[in-house]
């Protein structure tokens, strides 16, 4: 049975995925992918809606993103494989090279996603490419903390 994600992202049911949080707009994919589900990461310029970390340029270019988690400890590696004391995340961008989502891989390998306002979900990182959030552009990682 098709569901409201599966219409958003036609890849979702052939590789599987469980919905794992309710709907909220209290955070987004990108404080997901960061660790914090208390506010709503974006570059924009709403100070009073979106937060983006201090010394980072509010501006939607890769390079924005990449320095956000870079400031978090991750660095670019080589490839979404899990790696054993690491945890990574993943940008997807659109074509044009702008930001469009930010994932988490999950200690078993599998990735955990914010959609919008919409759920948190578990998932296979390439699952949710296409048109909504374009592709995978860079992968990072960080020795796990916990």
């Amino acid at each position: 049975m098709a569901t409201h994600l599966d219409a958003i992202f036609p890849r979702l049911a052939d590789g599987g995925y469980a919905v794992t949080s309710a709907r909220s707009r209290r955070y987004n994919c990108v404080a997901w992918a960061a660790g914090d589900d208390g506010r709503w990461w974006w570059p924009g310029l709403d100070l009073e809606v979106e937060y983006w970390p201090a010394g980072v340029p509010r501006v939607e270019a890769l390079e924005s993103f990449q320095a956000v988690f870079a400031q978090l400890g991750y660095v670019v590696c080589a490839d979404e494989n899990p790696e054993s004391g690491f945890e990574k995340i993943a940008i997807f961008t659109s074509n044009s090279i702008e930001p469009k989502h930010a994932a988490r891989q999950l200690p078993g390998g599998r990735w955990t996603s914010k959609l919008g306002v919409l759920e948190d979900i578990e998932h296979g990182l390439h699952d949710l490419e296409g048109d909504e959030y374009g592709t995978v552009r860079i992968v990072m990682k960080r020795p796990r903390t916990s």
